[in-house]
């Protein structure tokens, strides 16, 4: 059983309220059962606190799987997520669209939800790619984001999230003085809704969907107190990554690639293909990154005004 499966039913086994206990933070019990409790009996307590404790209208909508129904959709959401088929991403949309329903359906689940909408978007996108072929190649060729149009097209009439008004102000503060444009504050709609506590399946957490170890990089605490919920220290550390990224490859579209996949993966994919830009290795990263850094671009166009192309990188006024 996959990663993300264990931590899905452990989710819901410690966030389902019981009669007379009282419940744990979904993080503390992560913490103290998952040494301790096999994957099997994961499943199990999963699945019997389901029958139990769920809502009638959850049921109605979806049965608990079986093993093997989760190992299989396992493997295709591993597939999905790091092979380069959009395709094979488009497939995960019921199962998908299910696990969100649970997840907003239990107390406690946006920590999740929001991370998983957010994927659900890239799902969807992916099922249009593939019914929109992107624009013959012009004689003289111009490098471009591929998709970028798709996404324009799907976030222009969409609504700001409602945290957003209260939080951007201080994260632009926080970019301009790591030198990093502070339009680039909307990349926190991609990662979370603008959601400081969100947590990823994987492990990423906050505003900026930040990695335990890559956080611990750039100086946060990441146990007791876990600093990627505090929105300030987060941008502040989501800026300073975004800044090195774009210093080790000239432009945004790629700095933003290596934000999602590693800088690793896109430095070993740009030299493999002998390419220079983001539009020339897209199809050969992850279908999440080929979703990913249009989506960021035409968030960051929606809200602000500002193409990509036109972003300014303010001198650094940060001491750290």
């Amino acid at each position: 059983m996959s990663r993300f499966f264990s931590r899905i039913i452990l989710w819901l086994a410690v966030t389902i309220p019981v009669c007379g206990q009282e419940e744990p933070s979904p993080a503390a019990a992560a913490e103290e059962a998952a040494p301790q409790v096999s994957l099997d009996d994961l499943y199990d307590t999963g699945r019997v606190l389901f029958e139990l404790f769920a809502p009638a209208e959850l049921k109605e909508r979806f049965a608990f799987p079986t093993r093997e129904q989760w190992d299989a959709f396992a493997a295709r959401l591993q597939t999905a997520l790091e092979g380069e088929s959009l395709a094979e991403l488009a497939d995960y949309e019921p199962e998908a669209r299910a696990a969100l329903l649970a997840l907003q359906a239990f107390e406690g689940g946006y920590e999740y939800a929001d991370w998983l909408e957010e994927r659900l978007d890239y799902i969807e996108a992916s099922q249009q790619a593939a019914v929109t072929p992107l624009p013959p190649e012009p004689i003289a060729p111009v490098e471009v984001v591929p998709h970028l149009d798709l996404w324009r097209e799907r976030l222009h009439a969409r609504p700001v999230p409602t945290r957003a008004e209260r939080l951007v102000p201080g994260l632009q503060a926080v970019f301009a003085a790591e030198g990093v444009p502070a339009e680039l504050v909307w990349l926190a709609e991609v990662e979370s809704t603008f959601n400081p506590v969100a947590r990823s399946p994987a492990g990423a957490r906050g505003l900026f969907q930040l990695m335990p170890a890559t956080a611990r990089e750039l100086g946060l605490r990441t146990f007791f107190p876990d600093e990627r919920t505090d929105p300030a220290k987060s941008a502040q550390a989501a800026a300073r990554y975004l800044r090195q990224m774009h210093d080790r490859f000239g432009d945004w579209p790629l700095a933003l690639a290596a934000y999602n996949a590693g800088p690793g993966r896109v430095r070993r994919t740009l030299e493999q293909h002998g390419a220079e830009t983001f539009a020339g290795i897209a199809a050969h990263l992850p279908a999440e990154t080929q979703m990913y850094v249009p989506k960021v671009l035409a968030t960051i166009e929606t809200r602000t005004g500002t193409p990509w192309e036109t972003l300014v990188t303010p001198a650094r006024v940060s001491g750290l």
